[in-house]
């Protein structure tokens, strides 16, 4: 019986690997950074970048990559060829979190409360790092799902220029008591925040139900309230959309609503 020789073995590389150091959180933090096919240092082109939360390999950066990858495809060109960046986690509750008034937040997560730090850490040394070392266009859209859907939502409503594109997924909005919910509630606030042009929102969520203690603020019932709220806010620059999956769990969503908002948030153009 015949039997394949191995001839060369060599290590399949799906991105590179960058710490910086982080001086607003006093700590090296990890990037997982993938470039897309193509991409020359020494190139012109310029790349939409797409921020992803819980961007660890063992998280979210291998799968969602994957869907990145796949949209960019010549014969698919549904999405832009991206670079993504994944933000592996030291403390997702301590950073994904603003303090809470409510006990049972303050026991079950004793490390929460410091997202100020985290979204600074953003804006003044994460992007900066990413523009001054890879070629990357105006484009910036970040990715969050659960606590991660938090932050992002706190962002939207609080530094809404920081991304032109968010994708917030089964977000944690039963976290104090809703206070996050009831200020997006504020429709006046809504309308005039300082979006960018065409800034698009996708808001995600599946059959998730509530976190014990939380009954009053089902998963999926808080996401549509969002969404809702951002369109009652008629602010002309920002575009929303509502997708719920009903087959999807709280541990399922994630890969088929990126799927699902990949599509919505970048048409096809009819030929």
């Amino acid at each position: 019986m015949l039997m394949a020789q191995q001839k060369e073995r060599k290590p399949f590389i799906l991105g590179t690997i960058d710490a910086v150091q982080s001086a607003i959180l006093s700590e090296s933090r990890t990037l997982n950074i993938y470039l897309p096919e193509g991409y020359t240092a020494n190139d012109t082109i310029k790349y939409p970048v797409i921020y992803l939360l819980d961007g660890s390999a063992d998280e979210d950066f291998i799968h969602i990559t994957g869907l990145v990858h796949n949209f960019s495809f010549p014969w698919i060109n549904q999405l832009p060829k991206s670079i993504v960046v994944g933000i592996a986690n030291v403390d997702r509750r301590r950073d994904f979190t603003y303090p809470s008034t409510v006990p049972l937040d303050k026991k079950e997560s004793p490390t929460s409360g410091s997202s100020d730090k985290f979204i600074a850490f953003i804006e003044k040394e994460l992007q900066p790092y990413i523009e001054n070392n890879y070629k990357v266009s105006t484009s910036k859209t970040i990715i969050g799902q659960s606590l991660g859907g938090l932050l992002a939502t706190e962002i939207l409503l609080t530094k809404p220029k920081l991304f032109n594109t968010y994708i917030i997924m089964s977000p944690s909005l039963w976290w104090d008591n809703g206070s996050l919910l009831h200020k997006s509630a504020v429709t006046g606030g809504i309308a005039s925040l300082n979006f960018d042009p065409n800034t698009k929102v996708y808001v995600g969520v599946g059959k998730e139900g509530a976190m014990p203690g939380r009954e009053k603020l089902v998963m999926e019932d808080t996401a549509k309230k969002l969404a809702e709220n951002l369109k009652k806010g008629k602010n002309k620059n920002l575009t929303v959309f509502f997708d719920f999956l009903p087959k999807e769990n709280h541990a399922t969503v994630t890969h088929q609503a990126v799927y699902n908002a990949f599509r919505l948030l970048n048409p096809v153009k009819p030929e």
